[in-house]
């Protein structure tokens, strides 16, 4: 009898401990730290905080697909800023996998970096809402876990993030604006499928665009954020629909551009990614009749999360949605040296510096490192 009270005990001891550490963060009051860097994302975001941890500490950057060069140069990036004085004393290691688009791959790689101990997970997410076991799990073993850019359909993580739905409404009121007549017709080049990101550009876009008053009709292909897929994908669009009044590409916008141009295809309003190349024909073509916005979703989103999730293993409390403003560039106020570079390649992604936050890499820093796992 004594031995099976104590065996009872124990388990329901075992039981407590483990509901106590599967719950994850404690949900606390607010302000959070550092404000003007982790910005909430609106008057409704709660505040979480985890028990602080000592470092230096073991950080893992779980991404998935790596087939574009916004990819590549996410992952440089997070070799940069890991190198910097602020953040390398902080790293006792930082390892890098990409999976490719397999869910199962990426959840499988997360696990590994679970069970061996990490104290954070940055990552971007395959599919938005297959997340859910493994956060659990991560949670239960004190591992903060930051997905940022394809975030999570939950509440329950903290997540770094620009408004995907902004942007593609921001990107559709301007393409409006600039077609006097509201009608005819656009080509709406979209993302990886699957990805949150694409979904709510797309829902904020169409959402705009397809607004009483409008008569727009919508061609839509893939372009999978990558300039060889989506020069291809609007080549193609253009050879069956032969003329567009407008086009919105969320990525992969220099090869959407180069596309129309090798097409001989009149130049018109562009809403765009933060792409240099694109910026560059955005330039060079505005005498042609080429008109752009560039809205730019920053690789850079990697080095905020990094940093949000040292300051939560520090113990700090943190915003568990946190908002990144939307960098634009709009025609006439594109400025070589400022918001575009004539002597830096098409493929570099102009929008990396957050000075709230103390990030601030030269572009020889980050495209001196490799994209490959370490």
């Amino acid at each position: 009898m004594i031995i099976r009270t104590r065996f009872a005990a124990a388990v329901a001891a075992c039981l407590a401990t483990g509901a106590v550490m599967a719950a994850g963060p404690a949900v606390v009051s607010g302000p959070g730290e550092n404000p003007a860097c982790f910005k909430p994302w609106d008057a409704s975001t709660k505040y979480f905080q985890w028990p602080a941890k000592k470092g230096p500490y073991r950080i893992a950057l779980a991404n998935g697909f790596v087939g574009n060069t916004w990819r590549i140069q996410m992952i440089k990036m997070a070799k940069a800023y890991a190198a910097t004085p602020e953040m390398k004393p902080q790293i006792k290691e930082f390892k890098i996998v990409s999976t490719g688009t397999d869910v199962a791959a990426q959840i499988a790689a997360m696990d590994n970096f679970i069970n061996s101990g990490y104290d954070a997970i940055v990552t971007i997410a395959v599919n938005p809402t297959a997340f859910a076991p493994v956060i659990k799990r991560a949670n239960a073993a004190g591992i903060v876990v930051v997905p940022f850019d394809n975030v999570l359909d939950s509440t329950e993580v903290m997540m770094v993030n620009e408004d995907q739905t902004a942007m593609g409404a921001q990107s559709g009121e301007w393409l409006v604006k600039n077609i006097p007549s509201k009608s005819g017709r656009l080509l709406e080049v979209r993302g990886v499928p699957g990805n949150s990101v694409d979904r709510d550009r797309h829902l904020g876009f169409r959402k705009v665009v397809e607004a009483p008053g409008n008569k727009f009709e919508v061609v839509e292909v893939v372009g999978n954020w990558d300039d060889g897929t989506a020069q291809k994908a609007v080549a193609d669009a253009v050879a069956v629909h032969k003329n567009f009044d407008g086009m919105y590409t969320q990525g992969g916008s220099t090869g959407s551009v180069r596309a129309l141009i090798d097409a001989k295809h009149k130049m018109i309003p562009v809403a765009g990614e933060a792409e240099n190349g694109f910026r560059k024909l955005c330039v060079e073509r505005a005498k042609d009749g080429l008109l752009c916005t560039s809205m730019g979703q920053s690789p850079g989103l990697v080095a905020i999360s990094m940093k949000a999730a040292v300051a939560a293993l520090q113990g700090k409390v943190m915003p568990q949605l946190i908002s990144v403003p939307i960098p634009t560039a709009t025609h006439p106020d594109f400025k070589a040296g400022e918001n575009y570079f004539p002597d830096l390649t098409d493929n570099f992604f102009t929008t990396n510096d957050f000075p709230p936050c103390g990030v601030t890499l030269k572009a020889t820093d980050i495209m001196s490192k490799d994209e490959k796992n370490n």
